[in-house]
């Protein structure tokens, strides 16, 4: 947190600099407003561009055996560009190396890891095990305790790239 504050002084400095420099170079002609304003576009610029650059910096990150399954991109009303070009604000990882394989009752089920990360000023990162019926599609988030929560059930869809990923 403090490296992206010292970093959006620094892009405000350096961008008032360049308006300085331009009003230095056309002999004080522009107005001394220019300055000022050089220096907010830099720092928005540089907000922007860490905002829109977070989901790949995380993702490059995560070790090789991750996958990611879900996007949660949206817009912002205090962003309106954000409604043009929707912002990542969250994903979800499957561990592909610690998927078990459970063969029941003539049932492929399968027992793994999905890991949320949430962009906030500070990341979350959460994780809870989930059970998947590889015949029906039923995905089931488990308690810590091991017991399935049945009332959380959800059926994914046959193309869900969760489904693919983890029953191939």
């Amino acid at each position: 947190m403090i490296w992206h504050l010292f970093a959006l002084a620094v892009a405000g400095l350096g961008a008032a600099g360049v308006g300085f420099l331009l009003r230095g170079l056309t002999g004080k002609k522009l107005p001394t407003w220019i300055v000022p304003v050089f220096a907010g576009a830099g720092m928005l610029a540089y907000q922007i561009y860490y905002e829109y650059s977070w989901f790949e910096h995380k993702q490059s990150q995560l070790p090789p055996a991750s996958q990611v399954v879900a996007l949660d991109q949206e817009g912002v009303f205090w962003r309106p560009w954000t409604y043009l070009f929707p912002m990542t604000v969250g994903f979800t990882v499957l561990d592909t190396d610690n998927i078990i394989r459970i063969d029941r009752d003539e049932q492929r089920l399968r027992q793994f890891i999905l890991y949320t990360f949430d962009k906030e000023y500070v990341d979350l990162v959460s994780h809870q095990t989930q059970l998947l019926n590889c015949d029906t599609r039923d995905l089931v988030p488990m308690a810590e305790d091991g017991a399935l929560r049945v009332s959380a059930m959800r059926q994914l869809e046959p193309g869900d790239p969760l489904y693919e990923q983890v029953c191939p």
